[in-house]
């Protein structure tokens, strides 16, 4: 289960590492915290160009979380389609999409009083 001494930061730096390693694209960043009556404090949101990229996206975060914080997500939901799973670590849920999923439910645009933070990557 989550583990509630880790730092939000840490987790999604840590998040956002896994992303990288298998070249996971349009990462952002949701912080949610000044919205009333949201589930969590920060959405991570990106993007991958198949389900077998979105899968290895997934499995890259659980790793990466796993080795370096010694956390794992409360739930994970949508691997077996895997067009937009879902990995809840209560304070930060990760959104992996195909990027046609992503286009289609916009999540961006219904938070769209939270603050995003777009990572640039290099790849």
């Amino acid at each position: 289960m989550a583990n509630k001494e880790i730092n939000n930061d840490q987790l999604i730096a840590h998040i956002i590492k896994g992303i990288e390693e298998v070249k996971g694209n349009e990462i952002d960043i949701l912080d949610l915290r000044e919205i009333e009556n949201t589930v969590c404090d920060y959405f991570v949101i990106c993007s991958g160009t198949s389900n077998t990229q979105v899968n290895a996206i997934v499995n890259s975060i659980q790793k990466t979380v796993s080795k370096s914080l010694k956390d794992k997500p409360w739930h994970i939901e949508g691997t077996d389609n895997a067009e937009w799973v879902l990995m809840d670590y209560v304070n930060v849920v990760v959104h992996v999409f195909q990027k046609h999923i992503r286009e289609y439910y916009d999540i961006e645009s219904l938070w769209g009083d939270a603050k995003i933070t777009s990572i640039e990557t290099n790849y």
